[in-house]
């Protein structure tokens, strides 16, 4: 197994993309942190998990809170000795046009998803860097690469996680510690299934394979990036949207 007795860590890891990494992480053999908003969320994910025969540990933690991230990664690091991998997958939208965005709807999503990313990625960057091994894997958007209507602030947040992914492999590579992103297409999650029909529709025309993807078809992804399967692999942005911007 490709993660055997590695301690791996997914922020917004109770549901949806992030729980698909975690599980796929356990499957692999690691001892993974799930960390969510929800106490109750995160208690569900790690029993679900637990009943497969995985090893999983739970922590509840508001990213956007530098104090917060500190005391679980501080709680992280004691359960096995060590954290071997971060994925950085915590994040909201909160769209509105350009000249219909409130500061509200703007800061919120800054401090969730480019904060947020920031804070865990500092907090674990001592250990790994100390250890002289660490992955770090940032699940941004296509819509970083690309914008989208009516996302101003979250296409600027996963813009802004792909830059800070660079800058990290610059300075933590010499340290053996790499920093890579995954940026996710139209994936099949709760959230895309709450939508009208006919929108989930007009989504799949924009992608040449015909479908949205799933949540699994990110987690291979972020699990080979964490692996040594992907030790020279650093400083790189994959894109896993069956080619939509083609």
């Amino acid at each position: 197994m490709r993660l055997q007795d590695k301690f791996i860590l997914v922020t917004g890891s109770a549901r949806g993309i992030g729980f698909a990494i975690a599980e796929k992480c356990a499957k692999e053999g690691a001892h993974v942190g799930v960390c969510d908003l929800s106490a109750d969320a995160v208690n569900e994910a790690v029993a679900n998990l637990q009943a497969q025969g995985f090893k999983a540990s739970g922590f509840a933690c508001d990213v956007s809170s530098a104090a917060n991230v500190q005391t679980m990664v501080d709680a992280a690091s004691k359960v096995t000795g060590r954290i071997d991998g971060l994925v950085n997958n915590a994040g909201i939208t909160q769209d509105a046009t350009l000249r219909k965005m409130t500061d509200e709807q703007w800061n919120k999503v800054i401090n969730v998803n480019l904060t947020g990313v920031f804070n865990c990625a500092r907090a674990v960057a001592p250990g790994m860097m100390d250890q002289g091994s660490g992955a770090i894997v940032s699940i941004s958007s296509v819509v970083g690469l690309y914008g989208n209507f009516g996302q101003t602030n979250y296409a600027a947040t996963k813009a802004g996680v792909l830059g800070m992914t660079l800058g990290w492999a610059k300075e933590l590579g010499r340290k053996g510690v790499r920093a890579n992103a995954v940026c996710p297409g139209f994936i099949s999650t709760p959230m895309v299934a709450a939508m009208p029909e006919k929108v989930v529709d007009m989504m799949k025309t924009q992608v040449p394979m015909g479908r949205l993807g799933q949540p699994e078809e990110i987690a291979n992804v972020a699990a080979f990036l964490l692996s040594d399967e992907a030790s020279y692999v650093n400083g790189a942005t994959i894109e896993v949207s069956g080619g939509i911007v083609m």
